[in-house]
C-alpha cells in the first residue's frame, strides 16, 4: 500500500473557497467567514500544504493566536501539511477536517522537538520517558480537543526507541536505575498524538496511520474521551497510561507488530499512579498488515500483536475497568498483566468474540518483575468477570490460562458463558509439560511455551468459577480440556469440553481443593 494514496485527493480551488474560505483574490490568504472571528485557519498563517514546505510553524502559529484570543477552532482545510512538533494549548480544537493530511517530517529536518530532562529513572522504555519529541503534544493542559475526518500519517517518525532507552537507563532485560548516561536531547520523533498531565481532552474521528513508537499516548490524563478513531500503526495504537476517567469507544485499531490498545501504569510520573475508571466499548483490534486496515484489504501479519491488554508496565496498577462488546482478528486475545508490584482489581469484559487469535484467547498472570522504584508488595489481582466470550481459531499454545504466584493467588475470578474453538494439535508430550514459574520473566505466553491442557489451564488462583464453558478443537489434540494445580475453592458448572480418546476432561493437582463440579458429566465421571 501506498500512503501517498491517502493524501492525495484535495478540493478543487474554487470548493475550498466556498467550503473554508469565502471568496478571496487569487494570491492572498484565506479569509473566515463571518461570524467566525474564534476559527483560526492555519492558511491564513502562512500554511501551505504542498506536503513539500515544513507547515509546523505556521500551524503553531494559529494555535498561538488562538490561545492568545482566549480559546478557539484553529482549522486545517484539505492539503499536505508537512510538520515536526505542533504544540497544543488550553481551550484549543485542533480541526483536520476532510481532504487535510498532517504528515509528520523525515528525521533529517530536525523538525520535531527536542527531548526534555528526565531523571526519575528507566523503570519503562524511553518511548514512556521522554513527550515533547512528538508530531502533536500537550503537557498540563486543559480542554484539548482534536477532531475531523482527515488524516495523521506519522510519515517520517520511527518505531525505535532505542537511543531514548540508552538516555533514561532503561534495561529491557534487567533491574532499572537511574539514569545510566549523560546522552545530549535529541529530536528523535516517535509519536503521533502524545499528552501528558492534561485534563478534559477529546479526540474524534481522526484516522492515524504509521505513528510510530506509539499512535496515541495518553501518561496522567485525567476525563479523556477517544471516540470512531482509526489507528492503522506499525507499533502500538493507543496507551492510557495512569488515567482516570477514560472512555475509549467505536475505534478500530490495527497493530500488526506490537500492542493495539494497552492500558498501563507507569513509573514515568515519579509516583505509583494507577488507572482507573476506564471504559473501553465497541471497539475493534487486529493485526493485520501495516495499511491494510485502512485501504480494506486486510492482509494477515505474521507477527500479529494487536490486542487490548493490560500492562505490562503496572506499578500502580489497574482498578475499576470495563471492556465490552469489542472484536479480536488475526492477533493475540485479551490479556490482564500485573507484574510490577501494583494491584489489579474490579474488572469485567463482556461480549468479546475473536478469530485466527495465535498463542492465547485470554491470558491473566501477575508476576515478579518489579519495575518500580522501593516496591515492597507482591503484584496483587482480584475481583475479574469474564463473560460472554466466543474465541475460534485459537492457537496451539494455549486457550486460556490464569497464573497467579505462589505466595500470592490471584483472588476471585469468574469465567462464564464461554466458547473457545482450539486448531488443536497438541501431543501426549505437551500434556505432560509442567510450566515454568514466570517470576521475574517477561509476562508473554511464549515464554512458558505449549500448556498442559487446550482448553483452559489455571494456577495459584483462590477461588476460581467456570460457568458454561464449552471448548473443542479442530484438529487431533491430545492434551485434557482443563488442567488445574493449586487452586483452592473451584467450582466447575455446565462445563462442556470435547477429548481425544483416552484423554481425561480435566487433570486436577493435588493440591486443588475445595472442589464443587455440577452439570458436567464429562468431568464428574472422572
Amino acid at each position: 500500500m501506498n500512503p501517498r494514496f491517502f493524501f492525495a485527493v484535495k478540493l478543487s480551488a474554487l470548493a475550498f473557497c466556498l467550503a473554508f474560505t469565502g471568496c478571496m483574490s487569487p494570491g492572498k490568504h484565506p479569509v473566515e467567514p463571518a461570524g467566525a472571528k474564534n476559527v483560526f485557519n492555519v492558511r491564513s498563517f502562512g500554511a501551505v500544504g504542498d506536503g513539500k514546505s515544513l507547515d509546523s510553524p505556521a500551524i503553531n502559529e494559529a494555535i498561538n493566536a488562538a490561545a492568545k484570543a482566549g480559546g478557539g477552532t484553529v482549522l486545517v482545510p484539505a492539503g499536505v501539511y508537512l510538520s515536526g512538533s505542533i504544540h497544543l494549548q488550553s481551550n484549543i480544537h485542533l480541526v483536520i477536517d476532510a481532504g487535510a493530511t498532517i504528515l509528520g517530517a523525515p528525521q533529517s529536518m530536525n523538525a520535531y522537538d527536542e527531548t526534555e530532562p528526565y531523571t526519575l529513572g528507566g523503570y519503562q522504555d524511553g518511548g514512556h520517558c521522554y513527550f515533547h519529541n512528538s508530531l502533536i503534544w500537550g503537557e498540563n493542559l486543559t480542554n484539548v480537543f482534536i477532531t475531523g475526518n482527515g488524516l495523521i500519517n506519522g510519515g517520517g517518525m520511527v518505531r525505535s526507541d532505542k537511543l531514548l532507552d540508552q538516555m533514561c537507563g532503561f534495561l529491557h532485560d534487567g533491574i532499572p536505575g537511574s539514569v545510566a548516561t549523560n546522552l545530549p536531547p535529541v529530536r528523535l520523533g516517535n509519536k503521533a498524538i502524545c499528552l501528558k498531565l492534561c485534563r478534559n481532552v477529546l479526540i474524534r474521528d481522526v484516522t492515524l496511520f504509521h505513528g510510530g513508537h506509539f499512535a496515541i499516548l495518553v501518561t496522567g490524563c485525567d476525563n479523556l474521551t477517544v471516540d470512531n478513531v482509526t489507528m492503522d500503526t506499525d507499533r502500538d495504537g493507543i496507551d492510557i497510561d495512569c488515567c482516570r476517567n477514560t472512555m475509549v469507544s467505536n475505534c478500530r485499531i490495527n497493530s500488526p507488530n506490537d500492542d493495539g490498545l494497552c492500558p498501563k501504569s507507569t513509573y514515568a510520573l515519579g509516583e505509583w499512579r494507577p488507572t482507573e475508571n476506564l471504559t473501553i466499548v465497541n471497539c475493534q483490534v487486529s493485526g493485520f498488515l501495516e495499511g491494510t486496515l485502512i485501504d480494506g484489504t486486510m492482509k494477515p501479519a505474521k507477527s500479529g500483536y494487536g490486542r487490548i491488554k493490560f500492562g505490562t508496565e503496572s506499578s500502580g496498577g489497574f482498578r475499576n475497568c470495563t471492556v465490552a462488546n469489542c472484536t479480536f482478528r488475526s492477533c493475540r486475545g485479551f490479556a490482564l498483566e500485573e507484574v510490577d508490584g501494583g494491584i489489579l482489581e474490579n474488572i469485567t469484559a463482556n461480549n468479546l468474540t475473536m478469530m485466527d487469535v495465535p498463542d492465547y484467547a485470554i491470558y491473566i498472570t501477575t508476576g515478579k518483575r518489579n519495575r518500580t522504584p522501593g516496591v515492597t508488595t507482591n503484584s496483587r489481582m482480584k475481583n475479574i468477570l469474564i463473560s460472554n466470550v466466543i474465541a475460534d481459531g485459537v492457537g496451539k499454545m494455549s486457550g486460556i490460562q490464569i497464573m497467579g504466584l505462589p505466595e500470592q493467588p490471584i483472588e476471585g475470578v469468574r469465567l462464564e458463558n464461554i466458547r473457545l474453538i482450539s486448531n488443536g494439535g497438541g501431543t501426549a508430550e505437551d500434556a505432560a509439560r509442567v510450566p515454568k514459574e514466570l517470576g521475574k520473566g517477561y509476562p508473554e505466553p511464549k515464554s512458558l511455551g505449549i500448556l498442559p491442557a487446550y482448553g483452559v489451564y489455571a494456577r495459584h488462583v483462590k477461588g476460581l468459577e467456570l460457568a458454561n464453558v464449552t471448548t473443542s478443537f479442530i484438529q487431533d489434540d491430545l492434551r485434557p480440556a482443563a488442567a488445574f494445580d493449586d487452586v483452592q475453592g473451584l467450582e466447575i458448572d455446565n462445563f462442556k469440553p470435547q477429548v481425544g480418546d483416552g484423554v481425561k476432561a480435566a487433570v486436577l493437582a493435588e493440591n486443588v481443593g475445595g472442589v464443587t463440579i455440577r452439570n458436567s458429566p464429562a468431568l464428574e465421571k472422572h
